[in-house]
């Protein structure tokens, strides 16, 4: 079974079809740079780009780095302040045609269900957290397998500053840090949501996850278990399809 995952991010939207019964993406992804400012109709309309170059007209599964609540933005800190309050599904649809049922989600949670069905999180029980380092920090948590929704642990307060502006992956572009150093910041974040959380299991996702022999070998003073995303930057996408899927099985009452 194929449906379409799209994952919005501060620099990218990329999507594709995902086959559901491996956990992948059916053919090659599509990407587009995020516009700037990005603006709910500039995003929306780079959407469409991405979903119309596949010339796909199923059910759509979206990611928003920010709080989603029943498909509405409550949160835009790597995006344009106006998308706050906007119902980013219904937005998207008008943008397809609106012929198009269209599920929107947390982009880090969409990428830690992928990562708990498919991939480095898969038959874990306890307590497991899978960060998405990239433009900023987004966090699933999830006990024994079920989500606790919209985390959004990359805003604790690390040093006086929100988390995420000493550990992302931006963060260690824009201060020209070098793995050594970046590998530093970021343990002593792992550290401190240790300390708030006692996880079993770090899942490390993001595109850096295809690099983690570059700094996973250098933190230390961590007891959890840390493990790069198997699924690597392709999880969103899965995760944005499989809940389309489900947004279309309760619907309907077909799995």
């Amino acid at each position: 079974m194929q449906i379409f995952g799209v994952d919005i991010g501060g620099t990218g939207i990329k999507g594709a079809p995902v086959d559901l019964e491996r956990g992948d993406l059916a053919q090659e992804r599509h990407k587009v740079l995020t516009p700037h400012p990005a603006t709910p109709e500039g995003v929306a309309g780079c959407v469409g780009e991405v979903v119309r170059h596949f010339e796909w007209d199923g059910p759509l599964g979206v990611t928003f780095p920010g709080v989603v609540t029943g498909g509405v933005i409550r949160s835009a800190a790597n995006m344009d302040k106006s998308w706050i309050g906007v119902d980013a599904a219904a937005l998207i649809a008008r943008e397809l045609g609106g012929g198009m049922p269209v599920t929107v989600l947390n982009d880090a949670d969409a990428a830690g269900v992928a990562e708990m069905t498919y991939g480095a999180g898969r038959g874990r029980g306890g307590t497991v957290l899978l960060l998405t380092l990239g433009t900023g920090i987004g966090s699933a948590l999830f006990t024994d397998g079920r989500l606790v929704p919209n985390s959004e642990l990359g805003h604790l307060e690390l040093k006086g500053h929100d988390a995420e502006t000493r550990a992302s992956v931006k963060a260690k572009e824009d201060h020209d840090l070098t793995w050594e150093r970046w590998a530093h910041r970021v343990q002593r974040y792992l550290q401190h949501v240790e300390m708030l959380f006692s996880p079993d299991l770090f899942i490390i996702g993001g595109g850096v996850s295809r690099k983690p022999e570059k700094f996973l070998p250098l933190i230390e003073g961590v007891r959890a278990e840390i493990v790069p995303a198997k699924l690597q930057n392709n999880a969103g996408i899965v995760g944005a399809a499989m809940a389309a899927k489900a947004t279309k099985a309760a619907t309907t009452g077909k799995k």
